[in-house]
């Protein structure tokens, strides 16, 4: 059975997700679309030493696989997730996924099945001639527009009409997720709470060097246009050292866009529970200790059914 911890933002899964880890003999696996990225530490909350218990290390996967600049995608998502799960559980070990990209935790909760579509340029050339809106109409006439994010933007929409195309061509050309059954836990807390963290730990990341991270990663050839593709921190600390942008300016907005992300993620968890997910939340206020408790009562039981 695969242990899955989620939540918002500032919520404190790592930390949560490593005490469990300690209590049931588990390895975690990632689920943050820009922990893979290698030197993007601070601004993703990668906190390693949260993994250094005094007594052992906890084994994390999916962290520091991929260079900054690359891109990466819900595909490679899963084929990176299948092989770490294969091993961790060759390993005699359980497995735990923790994060809080609601895209990569659904396609593992729901066994989407995911093609590996190559890009298209004689294709991508062909939908230059159409609006938006035409192209919209064809991706929904492919397949029901659930995922909202798909057509946030042109460059998202055209990919993935060129995925639903592909699969159209290539229906053996899926991911194949292993046979497993799901334990989901979220970690709740109220929406001022949420705040005051979100703000607290960015003030912290401040401090501890997230903007010196950022200038190496420019330093470093990171093209400032993948930078803010990475959004949130990544996108404010380069305006701010690359425009006319104050630190005042870059700090409010980044503040601002934190909030509203966690309120997305919230949005998604919400929206799996309405796709048939049974989320299991608890009150992120415990100390960690009783979250531990709690958390690890509720899986060795599910897994014991």
């Amino acid at each position: 059975m695969l242990l899955t911890i989620l939540g918002p933002t500032a919520c404190g899964k790592t930390a949560l997700a490593v005490a469990v880890a300690d209590r049931i003999d588990a390895e975690i696996i990632s689920a943050d679309s820009r922990q893979v990225f290698r030197g993007m530490d601070i601004g993703t909350g990668k906190d390693i030493d949260e993994y250094k218990l005094p007594h052992r290390t906890i084994a994390a996967h999916l962290i520091d696989i991929r260079n900054a600049g690359e891109e990466y995608n819900l595909y490679q998502f899963q084929n990176d997730f299948i092989q770490a799960y294969n091993a961790i559980v060759g390993r005699g070990h359980r497995a735990i996924l923790c994060g809080g990209t609601g895209m990569y935790i659904e396609s593992v909760v729901r066994g989407y099945q995911l093609p590996d579509a190559p890009v298209d340029e004689a294709y991508r050339k062909q939908l230059q001639q159409c609006s938006d809106e035409e192209l919209t109409a064809r991706l929904a006439s492919l397949v029901k527009l659930h995922n909202h994010t798909d057509t946030e933007t042109r460059e998202r929409l055209v990919r993935a009409l060129e995925i639903q195309e592909f699969k159209q061509k290539n229906p053996d050309a899926f991911t194949r997720l292993p046979e497993m059954e799901h334990f989901v836990v979220g970690v709740s807390f109220p929406r001022d709470v949420v705040v005051e963290r979100i703000g607290i730990r960015l003030r912290q990341r401040l401090e501890d060097g997230m903007v010196e991270e950022v200038e190496r990663l420019l330093r470093l050839g990171v093209p400032k246009e993948r930078l803010l593709k990475y959004g949130l921190e990544y996108k404010h600390i380069a305006r701010y050292l690359t425009e006319d942008y104050s630190y005042e300016q870059m700090y409010q907005n980044l503040y601002t866009d934190i909030r509203r992300f966690s309120k997305r993620q919230m949005t998604w968890f919400r929206r799996m529970e309405r796709n048939g997910v049974d989320i299991h939340w608890i009150d992120g206020m415990l100390d960690l200790n009783s979250k531990t408790d709690i958390v690890t009562e509720m899986f060795l039981k599910a897994e014991n059914e």
